[in-house]
């Protein structure tokens, strides 16, 4: 492992390269060595639904960690229901990319109605996997935020802005792939981030990383998470 920047940690046998994990959960598990330094603490894993839930796993396994689910969703473009401009958190804190606004010409009444769609699958999501019980509070707290990929980050951003706010004395970002552009800016907001597969170029794809890939069903999290 290697330092890729300040506080960007990566492993330098996987820059650039694609299909290096099995499936998440062999993804996670190379994640927990290199989180080796947070291995039996008070650190708090906070998985992000749904594909980050069984890397979540797999570390929380290997490195002893308690994990709580923190539900965070894209804000979809009006004509996809996989590309977004922005994501928004459990709390209502929300991130919008400018650049793409301006790219697609989103006016104020699309970009309400996205960012509706996505807080409503937000609290459907949260009273789902967390039902009554009260966030947990993080204040004087280590929190480990885990996804499957980072590729323009606005569902970690977001995450991000609500961990602030809920006063995370660290905030460290765990995830198997990302792109380096979207990595670097998010780091200055950040403890630090650990990334086992960093890669660059103007294409870029989360999937590309693992050799089995398939998005994670609401029914399939709910056995994860029994």
């Amino acid at each position: 492992m290697k330092a890729y920047a300040d506080n960007i940690h990566s492993d330098a046998a996987l820059t650039d390269r694609r299909h290096v994990f099995r499936d998440r959960s062999h993804a996670g598990a190379i994640l927990a060595g290199m989180l080796a330094d947070y291995r039996n603490t008070q650190a708090l894993l906070l998985a992000i639904p749904a594909g980050g839930v069984p890397v979540a796993q797999a570390i929380a396994a290997r490195c002893h960690l308690a994990m709580e689910v923190m539900p965070v969703s894209k804000i979809l473009l009006p004509w996809t229901t996989e590309s977004g401009f922005g994501a928004v958190a459990f709390d209502g804190s929300c991130w919008i990319d400018p650049q793409l606004v301006r790219h697609f010409g989103l006016d104020e009444a699309a970009i309400s109605k996205a960012r509706a769609a996505a807080e409503q699958k937000v609290q459907r999501r949260l009273r789902r996997y967390r039902g009554d019980q009260p966030f947990p509070d993080l204040q004087a707290k280590t929190v480990i935020l885990v996804d499957d990929g980072i590729a323009a980050g606005s569902t970690v951003r977001a995450a991000v802005a609500a961990l602030h706010k809920l006063r995370a004395h660290e905030i460290i970002i765990a995830t198997p792939t990302a792109h380096d552009t979207s990595l670097r800016e998010i780091a200055a907001g950040v403890t630090a981030i650990y990334c086992a597969n960093i890669r660059s170029g103007y294409r870029f794809a989360v999937a590309e990383a693992y050799e089995n890939w398939c998005d994670v069903s609401d029914q399939e999290l709910d056995k994860l998470l029994r």
